[in-house]
C-alpha cells in the first residue's frame, strides 16, 4: 500500500491490536527456532518430500514464484496459516510478493494493513496481526473481484470502492486504476491518491509458475559465517574420512565437517549432504555470499556433497581428493551436477 492515505475506505474490524512488545518477542523466537531447527519454512522441501527437490517451494496450495528477502520469508508459516483459515492458501507466494512491495518485512505493520481496518497507517504494531488483517482483506477483495488476481490486488492498496467501478469499465487496467486514482485524489482534495503502479510493482516478486521461492541476498545471514570458517579452516589438510563427524575420527566427510562446525556455533545441520540440502533454502546465484551452501550431485541423485561458499568463487569442503580444503566452485560445476547454492 504505497503512498499517501492510499487506502480509503475499507471493512470494518474490531479485532483489538496487539501492542505488548512481548508478543512479537515471543512470535519472534518461535520464528527463529523454527528457521534453524524445524525448517517448516515454505521454502523448505521438508513441504513436498524428497522428490521436489529443484522446486523449493512445493506441494499443494502453490501457484506461482515469488522472489523475497529473508525478512519476508521469515514470516511464511503466519502467512499460510492465516491463508488457509481465509481460503486462499493457494496464494501464499503472492501474499509473500506484496509484504515485500509493502514493507520488506521491516516494519511491525508488515502487510501495511491498519487502514484496512480504518486505522491510521502504521497504527498496528504487531506483525501477526498485521497479517491476520492483512490476508483476511486479501481474501475478502479477492473474492469480490471474482479471482482476478490484478483486480484484487490494485484493490488491496487503493480500497474495495475500486472493484465495483473497475468492472463497470470492463475489469482492471492501468488505464482504469489511474482514472480512479485521478478521480479520487480530487474528490478528497490530495495531491495522489494510492499507488497506480501497485500490480506492477507487487509483479516484479512474482510470477505465475512453478511454486518456487528464492531468496534475495540483501538479509543477513543467520549466524557468524567468519566464526564457522575458522573453525572449518583449523582442519584444512585433514584426510577425507567417509562418516567422519568429529576431529577424533582423524577427519570429515563433506557433510560431516559443516555438521561439526555448525554444532560448535549452537545451529544444528546434523545429517547427510541430502539432509542440509533439505534444511536449507535456496538462493540465487546471482545474491550468494559467503555462509551460503554449495551442493553437487556426484554419485547418485540427489545432493551427495556439500561445502559452504566463502567469497571470491571458492568454498570450503571436505572432499576425497584433497580433504579439507579451498575448491572452485566453477571447477566442481564443469565435474558434476551442479545443484545450487542454498541458505541457512
Amino acid at each position: 500500500m504505497q503512498g499517501v492515505l492510499k487506502k480509503g475506505a475499507k471493512a470494518a474490524g474490531t479485532i483489538a491490536i496487539l501492542k505488548n512488545p512481548f508478543s512479537w518477542i515471543i512470535v519472534g523466537t518461535l520464528l527463529i527456532l523454527t528457521s534453524l531447527f524445524g525448517f517448516a519454512l515454505f521454502i523448505s522441501i521438508s513441504l513436498g518430500g524428497e522428490n521436489q527437490l529443484e522446486s523449493g517451494m512445493s506441494g499443494e496450495g502453490t501457484v506461482g514464484t515469488a522472489q523475497v528477502s529473508s525478512e519476508v520469508m521469515r514470516y511464511e508459516p503466519l502467512i499460510r496459516k492465516y491463508a488457509e483459515q481465509n481460503g486462499v492458501g493457494e496464494y501464499v507466494g503472492l501474499i509473500l510478493a506484496m509484504i515485500q512491495q509493502e514493507s520488506g518485512g521491516r516494519e511491525l505493520d508488515v502487510m501495511q494493513s491498519s487502514e484496512s481496518i480504518g486505522l491510521p497507517p502504521g497504527a498496528i504494531t504487531d506483525p501477526e496481526y498485521s497479517i491476520q488483517v492483512g490476508v483476511k482483506h486479501f481474501a475478502e477483495v479477492m473474492k469480490q473481484a471474482k479471482g482476478d488476481v490484478n483486480l484484487a490486488l490494485q484493490s488491496y492498496n487503493f480500497g474495495d470502492g475500486f472493484i465495483g467501478y473497475a468492472l463497470e469499465r470492463g475489469g482492471y487496467s492501468k488505464e482504469v486504476a489511474t482514472q480512479f486514482s485521478h478521480r479520487m485524489a480530487a474528490r478528497e482534495g490530495w495531491s495522489r491518491y494510492g499507488d497506480v503502479n501497485y500490480v506492477d510493482h507487487v509483479m516484479q516478486y512474482y510470477n505465475g509458475g512453478n511454486g518456487s521461492v528464492v531468496v534475495m541476498g540483501d538479509g543477513s545471514q543467520s549466524f557468524d559465517v567468519e566464526e564457522v570458517h575458522n573453525i572449518m579452516k583449523q582442519y584444512l589438510g585433514r584426510p577425507y574420512v567417509w562418516g567422519g563427524r568429529k576431529p577424533a575420527a582423524g577427519g570429515f566427510d563433506c557433510s560431516g565437517l559443516l555438521e561439526y562446525a555448525f554444532a560448535q556455533v549452537g545451529v544444528d545441520m546434523y545429517g547427510t549432504a541430502q539432509s542440509q540440502y533439505n534444511k536449507t533454502k535456496p538462493v540465487s546465484e546471482e545474491h550468494i555470499k559467503p555462509g551460503d551452501f554449495v551442493f553437487f550431485s556426484t554419485y547418485k541423485p540427489g545432493a551427495s556433497h556439500v561445502g559452504m561458499y566463502v567469497g571470491n568463487g571458492q568454498f570450503i569442503n571436505a572432499n576425497s581428493s584433497g580433504g579439507t580444503s579451498y575448491s572452485s566452485v566453477e571447477e566442481w560445476k564443469n565435474l558434476y551436477p551442479f545443484l545450487g547454492f542454498r541458505r541457512i
